[in-house]
């Protein structure tokens, strides 16, 4: 079988503008997702942010993008990759359903939020819990807000929200904040943000969005009335696959040039999986149609 000039692994924002970016430029490519394709925004009540399309749910906006690259006729394999060989000129790409092989792979599989783990936190996500406060804070303006952790992720988060939001709880588990100082001091500063000390979040409360948080301290629980949650316990790339094979930072985000290109020639990545100053719907989608044009211009 002939091979094919890419491989897109993974189908939310970046894979999806890659697949109709493939398809005008008359690539031989497919999109191999092992679910619907979408990717996280698929979980998201109301996207505000993402230009054209105000006040969209998430399940639209990824139906659009999924009818938009199908018109053009985008190949779907539904599978899950299981394994990857990138070494050669000629790459495979191994699922549970066989092997495929191409002259370049996208990788855009995305981040995965750290979750809490408390009761309630999965059933009212997209409904008032959030993991990340610059796409959903404007849904909460002048309400009661609560975000969970403490180093600079959190602290951020809580500042974005503070001018927003009329009260933003930060809720740490312990007694100071692992936050950089100027952070802090930014916090110290600002009369809407409340430090609970010593305090873990034990359950999600409310029925069709968030209503309240229950708040253990130091062995006490207290009912917290609060419109949105925001967990702030960072985000895993999904980059397992590519482990060992390219060059990642710390944290194991794949590095890449402007250009998407990874460290192994052949092999690129887009959106949330790579190392990025912004990680957002528009910036994935961006990710996605540079890759492709950078493809094109090695064959």
């Amino acid at each position: 079988m002939k091979p094919y000039d890419v491989l897109i692994i993974g189908g939310g924002p970046a894979g999806l503008a890659a697949a109709i970016y493939a398809s005008r430029a008359g690539l031989s490519y497919a999109l191999i997702e092992q679910g619907f394709p979408g990717g996280q925004v698929l979980n998201t009540a109301e996207v505000d942010n993402y230009p054209g399309f105000p006040e969209i749910s998430g399940m639209d906006l990824g139906m659009k993008w999924m009818e938009h690259a199908q018109k053009l006729g985008m190949q779907q394999i539904m599978e899950e990759v299981t394994d990857l060989e990138v070494g050669e000129e000629l790459k495979t790409v191994r699922t549970f359903g066989g092997e495929y092989v191409t002259k370049n792979i996208l990788f855009c599989t995305g981040a995965a939020p750290r979750m809490l783990g408390v009761p309630g936190e999965e059933r009212l996500r997209g409904k008032g819990v959030s993991y990340c406060a610059t796409c959903d804070g404007a849904f909460f303006r002048n309400q009661k807000t609560a975000v969970i952790g403490g180093g600079d992720t959190a602290v951020s988060d809580a500042l974005y929200l503070s001018a927003l939001c009329q009260d933003v709880y930060l809720i740490h588990r312990r007694d100071q904040l692992r936050a950089a100082d100027y952070l802090q001091k930014k916090v110290a500063e600002k009369n809407n943000i409340h430090i609970l000390w010593n305090s873990q979040v034990r359950e999600i409360q409310g029925e069709e969005r968030v209503s309240a948080v229950l708040v253990d301290t130091e062995g006490q629980e207290t009912r917290m009335d609060v419109n949105g949650v925001f967990v702030a316990g960072g985000i895993q790339p999904n980059s397992s696959l590519l482990k060992g094979k390219v060059d990642t930072d710390s944290a194991g985000y794949i590095l890449t040039n402007e250009h998407m290109e990874t460290s192994i020639r052949g092999v690129y990545a887009a959106g949330d999986v790579r190392k990025k100053f912004l990680r957002q719907i528009i910036t994935a989608a961006a990710d996605g149609a540079i890759a492709i044009e950078s493809i094109v211009g090695t064959l």
